[in-house]
């Protein structure tokens, strides 16, 4: 890991923690996703945990076999008249939509959600090759108008307030410059109604893929995403391969973890159930589907008997919303696609841990994140394990896991705190010395070179005097 990448991370969140109006934005919606949630947990559901429960084990069930599910997916797909293809990595999702583009003289594709064409950077990769893409969702629409990627894994525009929004469409559209929800939606609305009048090809991304029906489930909030699929004459769905879904029964019971978990809902707006393209005699409908399974190092995390926890993610997003350092960075400054706990969980692990180490050290270990996962990922744990793999000290067997992420330094101040906090005599001895410097500590710690990064953004730590006999005493205590 380069010294430069580092230093990104130091820049963007120094960037982000001086950002008032970002903190304030994020706050507001942050509690108001938490407040939404925990009222509907209470009000809505008889025994929230047995179903946090009942998910965890539907979710390890389908990966324990997911090898099986995925060909008898494929199987089942075909035989409906899906056109299914495997891409391994980023480069080869990428290319499948460009062929698909190319051979059919398409030089515009409008976009429903899809953080997977996120992840394997399309927009970018498409305007590379002179071709145009278009978001649909209305949090896409106002990232793609400033050249931003998403904040959030759900709402890729909560870090702007509606002044904000106001501003950009007034900027970017050439609209009136208003503030009310209401009439920025009228502005978006008129806005794609132009574009979805004349598109070939739709995109969408996939948050249930049936196995046993051959089908994919898409959930959504505004109606772009059912323009997206079903008004196209081609529509191409992005699956990561950890979205196959055994049967629509299994596939229930994680959609009624997924919505109240991601916006505090009891059930989104719009189910978009796909079965097949259109058939002879109907009327609505794409010509042509086709499914991109995208594999990008899932099966690696697959392989791994304690990792692969993670690939149980249904993308709801609520391990954002109840992050204490989320909220006061936002997602940006993770300069992953993936933010959040989860991002530090599956970012290093997808992409390499040699170059999204850093932003391990984006966690407070409170476990929050644990504690509301509705599928019980283990988050708090796996990113305490992560940065075990990047001293070296791990399982060793996270994609890009090298000596380029360990700090010598780290590593041998972390082995002398071993050996002073294993022997008695010693911590006694560290503790009185702690004691009776700690007032000249505080005097020169912004001119300390460890301690001054420290205290520029956190107080200094205060020293209990005579600790040494209280644990003395303590120890005392527990012998008698």
């Amino acid at each position: 890991m380069s010294a430069n990448i580092k230093q990104q991370y130091h820049d963007v969140i120094h960037t982000k923690l001086e950002d008032a109006q970002l903190r304030k934005n994020l706050l507001s919606v942050m509690d108001t996703l938490k407040g939404n949630r925990k009222k509907l947990i209470s009000t809505r559901f008889l025994d929230w945990e047995v179903l946090r429960e009942k998910g965890k084990e539907i979710k390890q069930k389908n990966l324990s076999k997911l090898d099986v599910l995925l060909e008898t997916f494929e199987s089942n797909a075909r035989k409906n008249g899906f056109i299914v293809h495997w891409a391994k990595n980023s480069e080869e999702a990428n290319n499948i939509v460009l062929e698909v583009m190319q051979k059919n003289h398409i030089t515009k594709i409008l976009k429903g959600k899809s953080m997977a064409s996120e992840e394997t950077h399309l927009n970018a990769f498409l305007k590379a090759k002179g071709l145009e893409p278009i978001e649909t969702d209305l949090g896409e629409i106002i990232i793609q108008l400033i050249d931003e990627p998403p904040v959030h894994i759900v709402a890729p525009a909560i870090h702007k307030n509606r002044y904000q929004i106001g501003e950009i469409f007034h900027q970017k559209l050439g609209a009136p410059l208003e503030s009310e929800p209401e009439k920025l939606n009228e502005i978006a609305r008129t806005h794609l109604r132009r574009e979805f009048q004349e598109f070939k090809l739709g995109l969408s991304g996939v948050n249930f893929a049936i196995a046993n029906e051959g089908a994919i489930w898409l959930l959504e909030n505004e109606g772009n995403g059912r323009m997206s699929t079903t008004a196209c004459d081609i529509h191409i769905a992005f699956c990561g391969i950890e979205k196959v879904i055994e049967s629509f029964e299994d596939a229930s019971t994680l959609n009624a973890l997924l919505i109240p978990s991601a916006t505090g809902a009891a059930v989104t707006c719009y189910n978009n159930i796909i079965t097949s393209p259109r058939k002879e005699g109907e009327l609505d409908g794409p010509k042509e589907v086709h499914i991109i399974l995208l594999d990008n190092n899932r099966s690696q995390m697959l392989s791994d008997s304690h990792y692969y926890r993670a690939l149980s993610c249904i993308r709801c997003g609520t391990c954002l919303n109840h992050c204490p350092v989320y909220d006061k960075i936002g997602g940006h400054a993770y300069l992953s696609t993936y933010p959040g706990p989860i991002g530090e969980v599956i970012s290093p692990q997808l992409f390499g841990l040699n170059k999204f180490s850093p932003m391990l050290d984006l966690c407070s270990l409170c476990g929050r994140c644990s504690e509301v996962c509705p599928v019980k990922i283990p988050l708090a744990e796996l990113i305490r394990d992560l940065r075990s793999e990047r001293v070296g000290q791990g399982r060793k067997s996270v994609v890009g896991t090298d000596s380029s992420t360990q700090n010598p330094a780290e590593i041998k101040a972390m082995s002398q705190f071993a050996t002073l906090a294993t022997s008695p005599n010693k911590w006694r001895f560290a503790l009185t010395m702690a004691n009776i410097f700690a007032p000249l500590g505080k005097i020169f710690a912004p001119f300390t070179p460890l301690l001054k990064n420290w205290v520029k953004y956190r107080e200094f730590p205060k020293i209990n005097g005579n600790l040494h006999k209280k644990v003395s005493q303590m120890q005392g205590v527990i012998y008698e």
